[in-house]
């Protein structure tokens, strides 16, 4: 951890604190995490490599990688992609997120990895997510102002909103309760009109 990450790390720590969301630092109190990570420098040598912090919240691994400065968010290749070179990886906030949360997916039991790439501090910063399969494929998502949607009460609808691109439970139900209306609309409609039919016959 560079000394000049350290302001960041602390940040990150306090808006970790604020979501609810507990996670080690440089290492994961759960032995699987830490076994897989014992592996995982972004030299590719093979040895050990820890992210600013990692942990899980439900099924889902989160891990984090920080810089202190936001022009070291991100670095894309020539395609447009998030560069996997030893330099990026090193380097930006976003490509050493992708490099741990590829090895974790690959390396555990875990089918699901959030990987977070932060940059900056409180005023100035970003804070992208992506999520990872167990096949190590990758999906960038919005970014994001807190971690909050990754807390406990939250990650499930995460998921299945941004990253499955379904419906959640609330807006199924928001979609129901419109379908009730409206047919109930229908029902009073066709109930007003058997009145004026009767007594139309009434009256003829």
């Amino acid at each position: 951890m560079a000394k000049k990450e350290v302001k960041t790390d602390l940040w990150v720590y306090e808006l970790l604190k604020e979501a609810g969301i507990s996670l080690d630092p440089q290492g994961s109190s759960i032995k699987e995490l830490n076994d897989a990570l014992k592996t995982a420098s972004k030299s590719g040598k093979g040895n050990v490599g820890f992210p600013e912090y990692c942990g899980v919240v439900q099924d889902f691994v989160i891990v984090i990688e920080d810089k202190a400065d936001v022009v070291k968010h991100i670095q894309r290749n020539n395609d447009q992609l998030i560069c996997r070179e030893n330099k990026s990886i090193t380097d930006f906030a976003v490509n050493g997120a992708l490099h741990y949360g590829i090895h974790l997916a690959q390396n555990t039991s875990y089918k699901k990895v959030i990987a977070i790439g932060v940059s900056g501090n409180e005023k100035r910063h970003k804070i992208s997510p992506l999520f990872i399969n167990e096949r190590g494929e990758y999906k960038e998502l919005d970014d994001v102002e807190t971690f909050t949607l990754f807390n406990d009460k939250n990650i499930k609808e995460y998921y299945t909103k941004y990253i499955l691109k379904e419906e959640t439970d609330d807006e199924k139900t928001t979609v129901e309760i419109l379908k009730d209306a409206k047919a109930l609309h229908e029902d009073l409609r066709n109930a007003n009109k058997i009145p004026e039919t009767i007594s139309g016959l009434s009256l003829s």
